[in-house]
């Protein structure tokens, strides 16, 4: 199933950006290429639901599981942890990006 704006941007866009901006070749128009959707979670340090209830809100805007991102290093002033789960982020690709916009 295709996209809607991805038939735009296919048979309308693309022809006229090329001509705009004497471009040579197709490929050299800009596309999108991804989406990154992240949230920050502040008191999942103590509190290990907020981290589920995290990736389940974001699963339903995305229609995507998402991944936790943790800490790369230990900050005292923060009461951090180096692997300390601190946010949770989702890459849309292709066709579910497309979807999402």
């Amino acid at each position: 199933m295709t996209q809607r704006l991805k038939n735009l941007y296919t048979k309308t866009i693309v022809p006229k950006l090329t001509t705009n901006f004497n471009y040579s070749n197709m490929h050299e128009v800009p596309k999108i290429e991804k989406i990154v959707i992240n949230r920050g979670i502040g008191d999942a340090s103590q509190n290990q639901k907020i981290v589920e209830s995290s990736l389940k809100e974001l699963a339903m805007i995305a229609g995507q599981k998402g991944v936790v991102t943790r800490s790369k290093k230990a900050i005292a002033g923060f009461k951090l942890r180096q692997q300390m789960p601190v946010g949770v982020t989702v890459t849309l690709r292709g066709d579910r990006m497309y979807g999402f916009l």
